[in-house]
């Protein structure tokens, strides 16, 4: 059952980043300077491998928040929904944060992949806490 709820928490999360990232396509591509190609969408948007390993990364996330989950005796919704929103918004959003600073990375880029971050864990929470 385990296993079910990590992949069910992944996928939710993935499917969740696919809507976010549609919904901020425009900006997201500008802030992080994503080559365009002439149809106006990224130029490596044919390739399978960075969809590959956002789903690979989101079963690598949901499976150490399974793991904090149990030892942390987070077993209901709220809690996992607090739990996820906790990890994403002061562990995994800062470190995003941090990364894009040193990198000279504008603040639209921090804010759209440091929201993900959080709500995608958020989500993660909620999804785990359901099995």
């Amino acid at each position: 059952m385990e296993y079910l709820a990590v992949l069910a928490a992944a996928a939710a999360s993935y499917v969740f980043g696919a809507i976010w990232y549609m919904a901020l396509a425009k900006p997201w591509m500008q802030a992080a300077g994503v080559e365009v190609g002439d149809d106006g969408q990224p130029a490596n948007s044919k390739s399978p491998t960075p969809y590959i390993l956002a789903f690979i990364c989101a079963l690598i996330v949901a499976g150490m928040m399974r793991h904090v989950f149990a030892l942390s005796a987070i077993e209901t919704l709220d809690k996992g929904v607090i739990g996820g929103l906790g990890i994403g918004l002061f562990l995994a959003t800062p470190w995003v944060v941090t990364n894009y600073g040193f990198a000279g990375r504008s603040r639209t880029l921090m804010i759209i992949d440091g929201g993900y971050a959080t709500l995608g864990c958020t989500i993660m929470g909620a999804v785990l806490t359901l099995f």
